[in-house]
């Protein structure tokens, strides 16, 4: 399988990568203990080896234990560990209304780092986050942070998600930033002003919802019901007018799959990954059946003109994204709207 690299860093990762946090957060009730570490190791033998986790992904079984992500992940793949490069993240917890409160401190990190090692049982991380950006910290004490980490062996390279080009350059002028996390889809598209510093910078891009939180998989419909725990529940564009925004969007895409024989899940996946070289995308998903068409969308060959023709419709659509914001809201082209929570 064909690789692609975490920036400057020479880590070289699956082209999709899976995206762990559903097991135990976000979107609904979390999966079964062993259930979740069997599916993990599953997905490193269809041919997975970038992993993605948070210190904050926990969520709550119906006994009122929690579900650690890093712990789940971590027992997945001991027995591969020298296989498989993990990310996780520190810098920011979730308050009860689901927004974020950032802590970049030094102090911060370093617990976190801590907990995060004992969590997934591990002597080195390989790529560590900035989750979002704190604003009460400048980035080169944030860089300088993840820089003694690193001279310190605790972790292998870092990273910012949320990142914008201003705190991207001061980050990565102290120590190099490997990877931007940041959210990116057919409908979240407003970091592609970003992709010129990173090409300057050799920095990676890793999309996180990719398919637009599985609006764009084609598996839902305007009366599909997400349960209180689901963060989907509270999206725009799993709406009645959601939808309807997206109806040319979707239909596309059906269009396009049918012709490669491939699925909507796939085109929007491969869509990213045939524009730019440096793109990761890290769906997540608990079905076996689901992580493997996601790590097949690599091999569908879309060509030149078929990208060009959809970036082409994507600039004439209207499309209503959700987006958790803290900080300063994205610059969004004329025509998109973004929901903020923060």
């Amino acid at each position: 399988m064909d690789t692609r690299v975490l920036g400057g860093s020479g880590i070289e990762v699956s082209p999709v990568g899976l995206g762990c946090m559903g097991f135990s957060h976000a979107y609904g009730a979390p999966t079964d203990h062993d259930e979740a570490v069997a599916t993990i190791r599953r997905a490193f033998d269809m041919g997975y080896t970038f992993f993605d986790t948070a210190e904050v992904y926990v969520g709550t079984y119906a006994d009122g234990t929690p579900s650690v992500n890093e712990r789940l992940v971590g027992e997945a793949l001991r027995d591969v560990r020298d296989q498989v490069v993990i990310a996780t993240k520190c810098g920011i917890r979730i308050r009860p209304d689901r927004s974020l409160e950032p802590d970049g401190s030094p102090a911060a990190i370093r617990r976190s780092v801590e907990s995060s090692l004992r969590n997934l049982g591990v002597e080195t991380i390989d790529l560590y986050y900035q989750h979002r950006i704190d604003p009460k910290v400048e980035p080169e004490t944030v860089a300088e942070t993840m820089a003694a980490l690193m001279r310190e062996g605790k972790i292998r390279a870092w990273g910012v998600s949320e990142a914008d080009e201003a705190y991207l350059r001061r980050a990565h002028a102290v120590c190099p930033v490997a990877a931007v996390q940041n959210r990116y889809s057919m409908m979240a598209r407003w970091h592609e002003d970003l992709f010129p510093v990173l090409e300057e910078l050799g920095v990676a891009f890793v999309a996180f919802s990719p398919m637009a939180n599985g609006m764009l998989s084609g598996a839902y419909a305007a009366d599909t019901a997400f349960g209180a725990a689901d963060y989907r529940a509270d999206m725009p564009q799993y709406t009645a007018e959601g939808f309807e925004r997206a109806r040319n969007l979707l239909a596309m895409l059906r269009r396009t799959a049918d012709a490669h024989g491939a699925t909507p899940a796939q085109v929007s996946l491969a869509w990213m990954l045939r524009r730019k070289p440096y793109i990761i995308p890290i769906p997540g998903s608990r079905r076996p059946k689901r992580l493997e068409e996601n790590l097949r969308a690599a091999q569908v060959a879309l060509t030149s003109d078929e990208i060009a023709a959809i970036d082409d419709a994507l600039d004439h659509m209207d499309l209503q994204v959700f987006v958790v914001v803290y900080g300063p809201a994205p610059s969004v082209a004329p025509g998109r709207r973004v929901t903020r929570s923060a």
